[in-house]
């Protein structure tokens, strides 16, 4: 395993996102506290909080009514996810001034690799990149960089100096500027690892450093522990590249939907959505799964098999069949609270085999409707919306159906 001597990974990490791109986008909006919510609803909560709002005690995860007592003059605005995506297309052409973007971490963070002549003017790049956005973007939109030898320290350094910081984390240094830090600061430390290290004896980040690798692999009970601990102690951890697994999509369902022909109405928008973004990755699926919760956190799970699909018709069929299932198992589902649905059991276009009765009438039909899907893509991406759809189509309250930003997603152009 490498332990790089120097600083090799620059790690953009931008402030209240959501937040300050509303602040970017709306000029009126500066240095007021600022709250972003997912619908416009008094039983939400804020999906991102601007500076000027955590100073009055507001956080991510606050419901609206308690923000709104803590900050009487917070500003709400519904998310608007499109504008973000565009807003981060602009951030990366501003940062490739300076730097290659070597990974897009999530919509407001990237990884930039420095090359060994770059090193040595690691901080000087990284205030330029910090320039290059202000210049190219604005200067409402602020960011701290972290700098490190691996991807790992780069992004905790990111993290030490919000709002605007600047931190670099040299090998040389380490653990010193570590210690001060809480478990719970580390990346891979959520709070039910944090209660098992402190099980083990291990409580702070002294101890955590003292730890042997193969210790924190049996913590961990997988690999990533041991993954943790070589990029806490600088090593150069290159991940194995991922592989696609599934298509899904999930919805909270709105009040007055908890029901199951308001799951279904919500599940077949969801299913459209996650079809096409198959489509256009160039699989098809040999498994479609349902859940569907209700508000005690139990639910109902259903899956159905078949050879490899990617038409709308056939999977809308099969997500009707399983409802059916759903609502012969129990036909009541009045305290439903989400509905999800995934296509798995993936196969690329150029992995399927050649089917034998391929010119079987039914086969011929299935490729028109493949067809029929494809085109429907395209004329929906070009029109920015729901133009062709197989059946009724409903417009879920919040919009965004399929489309909205998760941590590890970014959506498409065409999600919208």
């Amino acid at each position: 395993m490498r332990k790089p001597a120097g600083i090799e990974r620059l790690y953009v990490d931008f402030d209240s996102f959501f937040a300050s791109a509303e602040q970017h986008l709306q000029p009126r909006l500066r240095g007021r506290p600022v709250g972003v919510v997912p619908v416009a609803s008094e039983h939400t909560g804020l999906i991102a909080v601007s500076r000027e709002a955590k100073a009055a005690g507001v956080k991510r995860g606050t419901v609206v009514r308690d923000a709104r007592r803590l900050c009487p003059g917070i500003v709400l605005v519904t998310a608007r996810h499109e504008r973000y995506v565009a807003l981060h297309g602009e951030i990366i052409r501003a940062i490739e001034t300076v730097l290659p973007v070597k990974a897009i971490c999530s919509i407001d963070e990237m990884l930039c690799t420095l090359m060994p002549s770059e090193q040595a003017d690691a901080l000087a790049l990284a205030q330029r990149v910090k320039a290059a956005i202000a210049r190219e973007v604005g200067t409402t939109l602020t960011c701290s960089v972290g700098l490190g030898p691996n991807e790992l320290l780069a992004k905790i350094a990111a993290e030490m100096e919000k709002p605007d910081g600047l931190v670099a984390l040299h090998p040389k240094d380490l653990p010193g500027p570590l210690l001060s830090l809480a478990l719970t600061d580390i990346p891979g430390i959520a709070k039910g690892n944090a209660a098992r290290l402190t099980r083990a004896g291990i409580g702070d980040m002294a101890a955590l450093w003292r730890t042997q690798p193969k210790e924190l692999r049996r913590l961990w009970g997988s690999v990533e522990g041991e993954r943790l601990w070589m990029g806490l102690h600088g090593y150069a951890v290159e991940r194995p590249e991922t592989q696609r697994r599934m298509f899904g999509h999930g919805r909270v369902l709105p009040t007055g939907w908890r029901h199951l022909s308001g799951a279904y109405a919500c599940a077949r928008v969801l299913l459209a959505k996650a079809a096409s973004r198959m489509r256009r990755g160039g699989f098809s699926a040999k498994a479609l799964a349902l859940w569907l919760t209700d508000r005690d956190s139990a639910g109902w799970y259903g899956e159905e098999r078949f050879l490899p699909t990617a038409d709308d018709p056939s999977l809308l069929a099969s997500l009707s069949r399983l409802f059916g299932h759903a609502e012969r198992e129990n036909p009541a589902h009045t305290r439903l609270r989400s509905v999800h649905v995934t296509l798995h059991d993936l196969v690329a276009a150029g992995e399927q085999a050649e089917d034998l009765f391929g010119f079987t009438a039914e086969a011929q039909i299935k490729r028109r409707q493949e067809y029929l899907s494809v085109l429907a893509d395209r004329l929906n991406a070009h029109y920015r919306g729901p133009l062709l759809h197989w059946g009724p189509w409903a417009e879920i309250p919040g919009g965004y159906a399929g489309a909205k930003i998760a941590f590890n997603r970014i959506p498409d152009a065409e999600d919208f």
